[in-house]
């Protein structure tokens, strides 16, 4: 079998999770990267053995050799490059979120129909061991009929203190987009993907400008002063089956936590559960009895985010859909840009 060729556009930040898992693939391997800083292209064609390096991620779209298009470059840049790629004959995964806008991601899924290609939004806490087990649990019925959820991920001083997370001009927003894309994605995932209808958010900055503010992670950077993103955001959303979720996400409260708070709770007729516990509850009514029992796990075989690279060469590969599809991340987006949207408009908003 011919072996997946691919190429990396953004080389100097989240890429280096992915590269181990397209050094672990069976379908797959990295020949080329691209990037807009040549000192980081050259350090990472020196760690990786690749020699073949450009400025120009359009040199990568015209190379007839090139199969894959894995682009990990900041946020806003995410949409015209996969495109781009799409257009251009290639797969492509991309980093979360896929597009900062619905609108976006509505060009891009045009784009992959256009093509013939696959799509997939690298969304890692799906390959985690503790989330395929949960879903293919809660995918057996036990937990009934899903009517509310409760999700959050919180850091208490864990934003990362550079212009392509604190400005929206790279990023699209703060933590709704860096981290709530994720939690989001999980916890829709777990529940079947309901579809969305309507949202009631806040987003804003009541701690980002206070001074001598600063990152956990590197206490003498220099807050940006060109933050211009949400620190926090909350939201009460509902679905067409009417099932309701509220989720919260944080870069900055002051939250009794190391590090990250990420919990997924769903609640169901038949009983609920609680990631990342792989803990699942329920009651027999006729008995009176309350039951708690938790999956029992082995370990992660990869690290998701390499994972992650390993499931989209496979699909290619099998010609199986893509592991992560571009509508799951629309509804996605769809929620988070109606809760800067209610925040703005100060009331519920309805989703398409």
């Amino acid at each position: 079998m011919t072996t997946l060729k691919v190429g990396v556009i953004g080389v100097g930040g989240i890429a280096r999770t992915h590269m181990p898992g397209w050094a672990a693939s069976t379908d797959a391997e990295v020949v080329a990267g691209s990037d807009v800083s040549q000192v980081a292209l050259d350090s990472w064609g020196d760690t990786h053995g690749i020699a073949k390096l450009t400025t120009r991620a359009a040199d990568l779209f015209a190379d007839p050799d090139i199969d894959i298009i894995d682009i990990c470059t900041p946020n806003m840049y995410h949409a015209e490059l996969a495109i781009a790629a799409l257009d251009a004959g290639k797969h492509v995964i991309c980093e979360k979120p896929l597009a900062p806008t619905p609108a976006e991601i509505r060009r891009m899924i045009e784009a992959r129909d256009r093509s013939g290609k696959k799509l997939m939004t690298a969304q890692h806490f799906r390959f985690k061991g503790v989330s395929q087990a949960m879903k293919a649990e809660i995918d057996t019925g036990v937990l009934g009929n899903v009517y509310h959820g409760r999700s959050w991920m919180m850091r208490r001083n864990g934003f990362i203190p550079s212009a392509t997370f604190t400005e929206k001009r790279h990023s699209g927003g703060g933590p709704c987009i860096d981290i709530g894309v994720h939690v989001l994605d999980l916890t829709l995932w777990l529940m079947g993907n309901p579809q969305p209808v309507a949202v009631t958010g806040v987003a804003g900055a009541p701690l980002a400008h206070l001074p001598g503010q600063f990152a956990a992670w590197n206490r003498e950077a220099p807050l940006p002063a060109t933050w211009d993103v949400e620190d926090y955001a909350a939201a009460f959303i509902r679905f067409e089956t009417g099932a309701t979720l509220v989720l919260e996400v944080s870069w900055l409260l002051h939250h009794d936590i190391e590090g990250e708070d990420m919990q997924i709770w769903l609640y169901g007729t038949e009983g609920g559960c609680h990631w990342p516990k792989a803990q699942f509850l329920s009651s027999n009514y006729q008995t009176k009895q309350l039951y708690n029992r938790e999956l029992k796990l082995t370990r992660d075989p990869m690290e998701p985010h390499a994972q992650e690279c390993i499931e989209f060469a496979r699909a290619i590969a099998a010609d199986a859909p893509s592991p992560v599809p571009a509508e799951h991340s629309l509804q996605v987006l769809s929620i988070l840009d109606g809760i800067y949207r209610s925040q703005r408009e100060g009331k519920e908003v309805g989703i398409e």
